[in-house]
Formats: structure tokens, C-alpha cells, sequence
């Protein structure tokens, strides 16, 4: 296990120096910059300023030049200053990090909670009502976009009920703290984390449902079955066990999705992660915190298949790596 941890770890690196590649490629050929945009629309202007404002801002570089000087300054963990902050990308990540795990985080574990037994019971009673029910219902959570769905919960308990805040992490002008910030703060995610979970525990349940069908079909637990072993001993037991690793899978990639998937979400909720600063940076042409936010999505993907491919021996204990 060891071994291959080590071995994985450096086919990481690999991986990642080839993702920075195609990142900074991608955020070098994108049409336009942070100049031409706080410049459009100004007749003082001059060309001569804007190519002064572009080596100021390390614009000018060619592509090879402006990669090994970017990706050296990686290596040491510096990704630049952000244009539109005016701050270092690593401080801004560190800083709003907390935010967006706290939203990501939490939507994981309500979709964990709900898509795995869901899954079951729809297996289980495969094309009676329930299952019927529970498909439908996934089907209409993946079908629905993110910002419709977010626009109907902010109209109906926000405007409407006024039982829950429109926006925000906090209530700036309450002052709470303590006890009274934590629930403040908790509040405020109720409808971001329905967002996350509505419109993505479907895809999820449907894998869970996918693989208990075909694992229940299996002779084996036919075997358990005859043998009288109880029916949650054969689900929980014999079956579920079987699913775990697909699900593992699955699970491993579902981090740095809900990472990405932030954008949208806390752009609409006006919540302040990492994912609304993004979406702010492509707007202003923000390059350094757009590659450094890009790396830090690809960095936790690799971890994430990394933790995957380690929990397939937890799960599974005919798994083993040599």
C-alpha cells in the first residue's frame, strides 16, 4: 500500500504539471485582459499606457517565457497577485476556503445521506410506486438548473414566507456572535445546500439504485436468501458491501465538483467563497486567481481519486496493491 501511494502521488505531479500547462495555455490565448478591460471606454488611455500597464502586470511575456516564470513561482506556492483584490491568489484561497467547504461539505453529506438509502429502497422495490417515486424525483432534481431552482426557494421562503435570509453568509446589522453566529451562519446555507443537493443527488441515487439492482440479481445473495439469512443482513451485509466500490468512485470525483459547482450557487446566494470571487475573476479578466483557482480544482481531484483508489481496500478486502 505504501509503494503505491508513493507511486500515485508522483503520477500526481506528472499530471499536474501537465494540467498547469493547459491552464495557463488556456488563460494565456483567452481573448482580451484585465487591461483592456478597466481601460475600455477611457479616451486618456494612450497604447503606450496600456503596454506600461501590461509589464506592470506580467502580460506582456510570451507563452514559454511567461509559463516557466509562473510555474517556478507555483513550485514555491505563489500564484501571483490577484488583479481585481490586489491580494496574493494563495492568501485569497486560504482566506475564503472555509466558506466554500462549509457549503461543499455539507451538501455532500445530505446527498450522501439521502441518495444511498433512497437507492437501496428503490432497488429493492424495483418498479412498484416508491420506485416510480424516488426516480421521478431524482430525474426532476437533475433536470432542474441550479439558478431556476435557486430563483423559486429565494421567491417562495425568502420573499414570500420571509422565514429565511435572501443572501449572505451573516446578518451584518444583528452583530451576533457566539452560539447566535453559528445558527445565523446556518441559517443562511439552508437554501444554497438545497440547491446543491435537489439538483444533484439524483445522478447519485440513480448509480446507487444502478448497482444495488444488478448486485441483488447476483447468486449469492439468491444463496443468502434461501439459506433464511434476514433480509437487512442480506442488504446491508451481503449486498451493499458489493456497491461500496463504485460508489467510492463516484464519491472521490463528487469533491472537486462541488468545489466548481459553488460558482453558480454562491454567485446567486451573493455568498463570498471561492466560487463567487471565480466568477467575479472571469468577468474582470482576473487571470493569476482564475489559474490558481483552476490548479486548486485539480489538485483536489487528484486527491480525491487518490482517497478513492485507498478506501477500495477498506471496502473491500479482496483489494489489495502490490
Amino acid at each position: 500500500m505504501k509503494q503505491y501511494i508513493i507511486r500515485r502521488i508522483f503520477i500526481s505531479i506528472i499530471v499536474l504539471i501537465g494540467v498547469s500547462i493547459m491552464i495557463y495555455l488556456l488563460g494565456k490565448l483567452t481573448p482580451g485582459d484585465y487591461v483592456a478591460t478597466i481601460t475600455s471606454g477611457n479616451p486618456n488611455i494612450t497604447a503606450e499606457m496600456e503596454q506600461k500597464m501590461r509589464e506592470s502586470y506580467g502580460l506582456d511575456k510570451g507563452i514559454v517565457e511567461g509559463y516557466f516564470s509562473w510555474l517556478g513561482k507555483a513550485l514555491r506556492g505563489d500564484f501571483g497577485t490577484s488583479f481585481l483584490f490586489q491580494k496574493p491568489v494563495t492568501e485569497i484561497i486560504i482566506r475564503y476556503i472555509p466558506i466554500t467547504f462549509a457549503l461543499a461539505f455539507t451538501a455532500m453529506i445530505f446527498e450522501l445521506l439521502l441518495s444511498i438509502p433512497f437507492g437501496i429502497l428503490a432497488a429493492r422495490k424495483q418498479y412498484s410506486k416508491s420506485d416510480y417515486a424516488i426516480v421521478t424525483i431524482a430525474l426532476i432534481g437533475i433536470s432542474l438548473p441550479s439558478f431556476f431552482f435557486a430563483a423559486i426557494l429565494k421567491r417562495v421562503f425568502a420573499v414570500g414566507l420571509g422565514i429565511l435570509p435572501l443572501s449572505g453568509m451573516v446578518n451584518a446589522r444583528a452583530g451576533f456572535t457566539g452560539w447566535a453566529r453559528i445558527l445565523d451562519i446556518g441559517q443562511h446555507l439552508i437554501l444554497p445546500v438545497t440547491v446543491f443537493v435537489i439538483t444533484s443527488v439524483g445522478g447519485l441515487l440513480r448509480y446507487v439504485r444502478t448497482n444495488m439492482l444488478e448486485v441483488l440479481s447476483a447468486d449469492y445473495v439468491r444463496t443468502a436468501r434461501a439459506k433464511g439469512v434476514p433480509e437487512y443482513k442480506v442488504i446491508g451485509k451481503h449486498a451493499f458491501r458489493n456497491t461500496l466500490i463504485p460508489i467510492v468512485t463516484m464519491v472521490g470525483g463528487m469533491i472537486p465538483g462541488l468545489f466548481s459547482g459553488a460558482v453558480i450557487t454562491e454567485g446567486i446566494f451573493s455568498i463570498e467563497g471561492l466560487g463567487n470571487i471565480a466568477l467575479k475573476a472571469v468577468t474582470a479578466g482576473d487571470i493569476p486567481y482564475l489559474m490558481g483557482f483552476s490548479m486548486f480544482l485539480a489538485v483536489l481531484t487528484l486527491i480525491g481519486t487518490l482517497i478513492s483508489d485507498i478506501l477500495y481496500a477498506v471496502v473491500d478486502p479482496r483489494v489489495r496493491y502490490n
